[in-house]
């Protein structure tokens, strides 16, 4: 895969992960852990289709064996399915969007802890500019008397993100040598069906209407299992920090929908901010585009 291409498809996975805030906004009665229970169980659900047909018989064995790594991710994969949507019922999509976005600095620090990854300057910067740009709208947010715990469960997804972009790339470096890699695919599965096992509990008694269902089963299909499997393809493709600065787009397309479909207008302060961010992933895509051109 060519990392344009790759640039293309994690743009791709980013436009489908931000479609979570504005459908759930249209949902009737459910709510709460609920509406984790029903988006991933759906997600299990069709992950489970899709890996039957993917692995075949191989797939329940590959379960029976995985290795740590595999349910390492798993575990992050369920701690971002379940805290993302509590989140998203405590605050605003903006919010939860963009303390998300400070993804690339904690992702670009564990790399470099854990995986001694060297990032070029221009990352750094790009990282440095996005930043800035996510401080700032997290700031007037604050200021505002916006409340902060919808944040501070975002967090929670954040640096679970950022663990599991580390562990993917950790897997993807185990195949390098030689070794077989362990089927992270199947880490995708694993924290789907934890996060319905774990929030089934605390939904119960069920209230979701066959409405609520069918926006929360679109969700677990095209929100979750397509971009989740695509990402863990493309960990092998792009590094880690790369993946989380490109993850910044999710917050803008999300804001943007939550704007048009669900009347939740930006402040001045997010669009000061999302400029930067943008600015700042134009110009890390600029310049690793024109280093990788071949001389002529």
């Amino acid at each position: 895969m060519t990392h344009r291409r790759a640039v293309f498809l994690m743009v791709l996975v980013t436009l489908m992960w931000s479609i979570a805030g504005v459908v759930t906004r249209q949902l009737d009665a459910a709510r709460g852990f609920e509406v984790t229970f029903w988006r991933s169980l759906c997600n299990a659900a069709s992950l489970f289709i899709a890996l039957g047909v993917m692995r075949g018989p191989g797939f329940p064995r590959g379960l029976a064996a995985a290795r740590w790594p595999v349910w390492a991710s798993g575990a992050c994969w369920a701690v971002m399915y379940t805290a993302f949507m509590i989140a998203l019922t405590l605050t605003t999509v903006a919010n939860v969007l963009v303390t998300l976005a400070a993804g690339p600095l904690i992702t670009a620090i564990f790399a470099r802890l854990f995986l001694r990854h060297r990032l070029p300057a221009r990352t750094w910067a790009a990282i440095a500019l996005g930043g800035a740009g996510i401080g700032w709208m997290f700031g007037q947010e604050a200021a505002a008397g916006a409340s902060l715990t919808g944040s501070l469960v975002a967090f929670i997804v954040l640096f679970a993100s950022s663990t599991n972009y580390t562990l993917l790339q950790s897997a993807a470096r185990a195949g390098g040598g030689g070794a077989e890699p362990p089927d992270m695919l199947l880490a995708v599965f694993i924290g789907a069906l934890l996060s319905s096992l774990v929030t089934l509990p605390f939904a119960w008694p069920l209230q979701a209407s066959l409405h609520d269902i069918a926006l929360l089963a679109l969700l677990g299909v095209v929100q979750l299992a397509i971009p989740c499997l695509l990402l863990v393809r493309l960990s092998r493709a792009l590094p880690a920090a790369e993946i989380a600065l490109l993850g910044l787009l999710e917050a803008l397309f999300g804001v943007t929908w939550a704007w048009l479909g669900a009347s939740e207008q930006p402040s001045p302060a997010t669009l000061t901010g999302g400029v930067l961010v943008i600015a700042a992933l134009a110009l890390n895509e600029a310049l690793g585009l024109r280093q990788k051109r071949p001389p002529r």
